[in-house]
């Protein structure tokens, strides 16, 4: 082994190192972005919209009036779980969308 390549393997790892930490850093400030965000999504023409956040709680539902039939629950309860599970796709596609800028082309199983 050459004299002098010897410093040259600590000087790489420290360097991927603190780019490893900036990408860490990177990623919970966008995490933490998204999480505050949020999201709607609405169902039948409009009448109900779910809004919900980067964390995937329901935060708001909306129902017009007209929407609302007291003979038809069934109807209303589907078109509630249409809105809110639209509102978490949009949510999830966010976040995978800009998780994957920093992982995209990474394969490191079991950190990311």
């Amino acid at each position: 082994m050459a004299k002098g390549k010897g410093p040259m393997i600590p000087g790489n790892m420290n360097n991927m190192m603190k780019q490893i930490q900036k990408m860490q850093k990177d990623m919970t400030e966008a995490q933490e972005k998204l999480e505050t965000e949020n999201f709607e999504a609405t169902a039948g023409g409009g009448a109900i919209k779910a809004i919900v956040n980067g964390k995937k709680e329901l935060v708001s539902i909306e129902l017009k009036p007209e929407i609302v039939d007291p003979d038809d629950i069934e109807m209303l309860q589907d078109l509630i779980i249409v809105a809110v599970n639209e509102a978490l796709k949009t949510a999830d596609e966010k976040m995978n969308n800009t998780m994957s800028k920093y992982t995209n082309g990474m394969s490191m199983p079991g950190l990311f």
